[in-house]
């Protein structure tokens, strides 16, 4: 089946830039100080490129190349790959080696409070954080101090209401508050202070404050983020930046640094970002973690940040850890148990090709999950790969549109009953012929491995 669309890769342009170097290397068989120092020049070359800060390239060029003219690499029948290796470590101590989690206080509610400009998604990954957060077995509470941009409120409140989340705006007000008045400040102070109290009258573990910014840095916003920081005393203050934004992200974090105070960052729309120089440079600038990415549009599109995972990834060896925390989220166990009981009886229906699709599509894109593979990142055929979701819901509605007894036995589907179907999933009998003879062939395919003594498990690991 034919998919179409398009997708735009993180990191694209650096993989490639990367590998193009690694090929050469390997290429070269036994290295000297000379092809080291060309790589080098190659990788700097790359890293600027890519919108990384010019003194965090020029310590990371000469930290790798420390090590890469050392007698262990040049001497080693696999140069090129200790090379490698060494780029990989670097990038994982750029980007601050292990994962920096939240930090909760003692007594709860703990408060997390999230400080950005407008334009970054930080009401949007305030609703994100919250979904992360719950699905962690915590009891977050959105409270939306996010006063300076119209209608700030009501969209955190849309969000969460559509999240199933709780959201706190304050008591109701007589008249609206002038964004750019002296009033603004002492009516934010009011929603934090009224916020926490209804998160101890109503359970919440964990206080999750949107809070106000503007288009650039000013003084007053400034002062009121710093008097939000006294009242509402956070255990964590998370700067949200847009990592489309490259070095004026890496800017803006360091001014939020050194003005209000920062304990980390979130990287917003990082499936965006085809150059990555924020991802590589923030940490290395600001001395503060990256502990989310933004990683898509849906509420669950929000992850913890990895930089050993993530240098994995910038280096096109896939995220195999990531793929696999995914797949134990996604997928039910007693289904997966009661697959591979049909699968031994050669009971595989149509009903079972739609659950499997369903709990696939829980995990991410498609386009996602291929670049966890490891080794999709050099395979520029698949990477690039343009991929169309929609042919899933039209897969899934062509399957809908089927009698239950259809589902369950494909044979008895004849011309009528393909024109029937087709009808009533919006689609062509071309289409429904497709998946009819994939179908048939996945079949086929597990029969085949049935033959061969391959036992259920592995056969139910193959959906």
């Amino acid at each position: 089946m034919t998919l179409l669309g398009s997708v735009i890769v993180s990191f694209s342009q650096l993989t490639d830039k990367l590998n193009q170097v690694f090929r050469h290397l390997r290429g070269r068989g036994k290295l000297t100080e000379r092809d080291v120092d060309e790589a080098m020049r190659q990788i700097r070359l790359a890293l600027l490129e890519a919108d990384v800060n010019y003194k965090v390239v020029k310590e990371f060029t000469a930290s790798v190349r420390e090590k890469a003219v050392g007698r262990e690499v040049l001497d080693s029948v696999t140069p090129a790959q200790q090379v490698v290796k060494i780029v990989h470590e670097e990038l994982t101590a750029l980007m601050g080696r292990a994962r920096a989690g939240l930090t909760f206080s003692p007594r709860p509610p703990s408060v997390v409070m999230l400080v950005g400009l407008h334009g970054a998604g930080k009401t949007t990954a305030a609703v994100k954080l919250a979904h992360h957060l719950r699905s962690q077995g915590h009891r977050p509470l959105l409270v939306a101090a996010d006063l300076r941009r119209p209608a700030a409120q009501d969209q955190l409140a849309t969000l969460g209401r559509e999240s199933g989340l709780q959201v706190w705006a304050g008591a109701p007000r007589k008249a609206p508050v002038d964004p750019d008045g002296p009033q603004v400040t002492a009516a934010t102070l009011e929603v934090v202070a009224s916020g926490l109290t209804e998160a101890r009258r109503s359970g919440c573990d964990v206080v999750i404050l949107d809070t106000g910014g503007r288009l650039h840095v000013d003084e007053t916003l400034m002062e009121e983020l710093k008097a939000v920081r006294k009242a509402a005393a956070p255990s964590e203050v998370l700067l949200v930046v847009d990592a489309m934004t490259g070095q004026d992200a890496v800017n803006v974090a360091e001014v939020f640094a050194r003005e209000v105070g920062i304990d980390g960052l979130i990287l917003t729309k990082l499936d965006g970002d085809a150059r990555g120089g924020a991802a590589l440079s923030v940490r290395a600038v600001t001395g503060r973690p990256i502990k989310f990415v933004g990683t898509g549009e849906k509420v669950k599109d929000l992850e913890p940040f990895h930089p050993d995972r993530m240098a994995s990834r910038i280096l096109g060896m896939g995220d195999v850890v990531t793929l696999v925390e995914r797949a134990e989220a996604a997928l039910d166990a007693a289904k997966a148990v009661e697959l591979q009981k049909k699968l031994r009886r050669d009971e595989f229906t149509l009903e079972d090709f739609l659950d499997q699709l369903r709990q696939v599509r829980k995990m991410g894109s498609f386009q996602e999950l291929l670049g966890l593979l490891p080794g999709v990142g050099r395979m520029k055929e698949l990477r690039n790969l343009q991929v169309d979701e929609k042919e899933f819901s039209r897969v899934e509605a062509i399957i809908l549109s089927m009698t239950r007894q259809e589902r369950r036995d494909p044979s008895i589907i004849d011309g009528s009953r393909r024109r029937r179907i087709a009808a009533g999933s919006g689609t062509s009998t071309a289409d429904v012929n497709r998946l009819l003879k994939q179908y048939s062939e996945t079949r086929k395919l597990i029969r085949r491995l049935a033959g061969t003594g391959r036992d259920a498990r592995g056969l139910g690991r193959l959906f």
